[in-house]
Formats: structure tokens, sequence, C-alpha cells
């Protein structure tokens, strides 16, 4: 069997590296993978409000969450790069819906609990005065996301029946009756047995062209990086929406907006006067630290946040893996050993049904 992976984002690399260990590969990417919204998130590993979502993203999110470290491992044993999955724990301060949170906690069997924000700040002395509660997850990892791509891409590389052909546009799928047989590039056609879309926001305008309405957007999302020394921030924090997080050499990440402006991706001076606010707000000593990076990325929005993943109906041989919103990193080993799972006719790892696109495009 051949397959066609669209999109070289986190999710079609990974979709890729599952399934090259059965078939034969060939990935296509528009630009140079890993370069859209998979680098320029921030990468932790939970979604920011767990509690406020339905359980489809929860059964995802917590298989992932159990799976990156070996993850993380893997790469770094197979490829030297290490994507650096960080476990420092998670503070959320002052949230509205804190009953909410640990009543969820409870349900889901997972560690959360009310603190002191004295505790809070003798844990995180850079935090900010002000705030009045908190609760906190101490398993909560983050992944160095340019360096989780960089160590996917390396990976496959070094397998003899995969293709990797980036800045290779798709155009457009090629039919045989009501099955899809291949699709065109500005190189010409590449023929497969299975075709995965896993284009994230770019997704919809590809499936244009077969009449499927497929409801997954383009929603802008801008964010900050500042350097400081490595032991300024012990753990994650996040408080009126923002987040910071740290990583291992003092690198901090600050996100992030939420702009519906199409396929603009481009950063504005508004968005980091808000972003540099809100930063300053949560850890004040970043007013004298300096601002290295300021960038955006497109997260492809869908319904309530739940990933399409599964076969397209009425079309053979086309899957989709994609529509994972503010999630993509956290949901990517789950989603992508699920779709493994179904294409291959193996038993799935979670119920399929609430991705399954039938029904929903």
């Amino acid at each position: 069997m051949v397959a066609v992976v669209v999109g070289g984002g986190v999710i079609g690399l990974l979709s890729a590296l599952n399934l090259a260990k059965h078939c034969d590969v060939v990935l296509l990417e528009s630009a140079a993978v890993g370069t859209e919204a998979s680098w320029a998130g921030g990468g932790i590993v939970s979604p920011l409000y767990p509690w406020r979502y339905s359980d489809a993203v929860t059964a995802l999110a917590q298989w992932s969450q159990n799976f990156y470290p070996e993850l993380g491992e893997h790469l770094l044993e197979v490829t030297g790069v290490d994507p650096e999955v960080y476990s420092t724990g998670l503070y959320w301060l002052d949230l509205d819906d804190e009953h909410e949170a640990l009543a969820w906690a409870v349900s889901a069997q997972k560690v959360l609990e009310s603190v002191d924000i004295t505790e809070v700040h003798a844990a995180v002395p850079a935090l900010g005065m002000g705030y009045k509660r908190a609760i906190y997850m101490p398993d909560v990892a983050n992944v160095r996301n340019p360096r989780l791509v960089k160590a996917l891409r390396a990976a496959l590389l070094k397998l003899p029946n995969v293709t990797l052909k980036e800045h290779s546009p798709v155009s457009g799928f090629i039919q045989e009756g009501n099955r899809i047989v291949g699709v065109q590039t500005v190189a010409g056609a590449v023929m497969a047995d299975q075709i995965v879309l896993a284009a994230g926001a770019w997704s919809a305008m590809l499936l244009k062209s077969l009449e499927i309405v497929l409801p997954v957007e383009p929603v802008k999302g801008q964010m900050i990086l500042y350097k400081c020394s490595a032991d300024f921030l012990p753990s994650m924090v996040l408080a009126k929406g923002r987040y910071a997080i740290p990583r291992r050499d003092g690198h901090i990440l600050v996100g992030s907006t939420l702009e519906h402006e199409g396929f603009d991706k481009t950063p504005t001076d508004i968005a980091l006067a808000s972003l540099k606010a809100s930063a300053e707000e949560l850890l004040p000593a970043l007013a004298d630290a300096e601002v290295v990076g300021h960038w955006a990325g497109l997260r492809p929005s869908s319904p309530e946040g739940i990933p399409f993943i599964g076969p397209v109906p009425e079309f053979e041989g086309l899957w989709l893996n994609c529509g994972h919103y503010r999630n993509g990193l956290v949901l990517a080993p789950a989603s992508c050993q699920l779709l493994a799972d179904l294409m291959l006719g193996r038993t799935p790892i979670i119920d399929p049904a609430p991705y399954a696109p039938e029904g929903r495009v």
C-alpha cells in the first residue's frame, strides 16, 4: 500500500511516521515542514482549560499526555534531536470556574488541587502580586514544538520507504469514480492507494474541489518570546486567558491572541503591546527583559474543537486528520495513532465515533 499524506505539520509528520511502519508513504508539504501552526504554538501538553472541553477532546488529550514522554525519548534516541518534553506543572490563577475545574478533576481522576496563593509565590517568585486564588496540576508538561518538528522530520528521512517532498503544494485530488486515487501537485500527479488530508487550516480549501464543506477555518494567534535565566520561571502560569511557558534554557513564551483575520498571519503592534502587558502583569520582571521573538500562526478551528479523524464519506481512499484548533500539539499522538488504527483495520485506541467525518462534513 502507498499512502500520501498532505500536510507537513506535527499531525501530518506523525501520521506519516505511524503509517510508515506498515506501508510506503509520500508526505507532501506546500512549504517547509512544520513551519505553520506546529512551529507557532506554545506546546503545552494539555488543553488550556481541559474541563471546558468535551469528552472527545479529553480522551485524545489523556492518551497523548501519557504517551509524550515515550515519544520524546524515542525521537531523541533515533534522531539525536531532543523535543524537550518538560514537566513543570501548571498554575491557573483567579479562575471564574474553579469549582467546575476541581469537579472535573475528580471525575477524570486527574491530580488538580486548590493551593494558597502564598504557596504559589513561594514556588514561583517571579509571579506578580494581586492574584487571590490558584489551582495547580503538577503533571502538566510542555514540548518544545520547533524541536519536535525537527525530530519528526529527521525520523522520517531515516526511513527508506518514506518520500518527503517539501515545497510541493497540492492543488486538487484525482478521482476514478467515487475513489480518490491521487493528488495533483505543481510537479504533476502523485498516485496512492490512500490519501490523508492533514493540512490544518488549509484543509477546507483543498476539499472545496470535491464540493465538500469542511467546517475548519483559520484563527490567528500571536505570541512573544523572552530570554531569561534558566531558573526564572519553574512552572507554567495562566491568568486571564494568557499563559507563560518556560523552556529549559530560560526562554519564556507568552501567548496568545485569538483573531479571526482569515489567512492573514501578519504580526501586529497592537497584539505585541497586549501580549507585553499580559506578560508584565503575570511576571513583572519581564518589563526589563527583551522580546526576542514575535510571531503569528493560524490554528485550524473546528466545531467544539473536536478534530476530524477518519474516512470521508462517499470518497473511497480519502481520510482526514485535521481541525484540532488550539490543541494540535497535545492531541497529535492520539489522533495519529487513531488514524493509523482505522486505516490499517486495527482495534482503535479509543472510540472513533466522535471524530468521524460522516455526518459532520
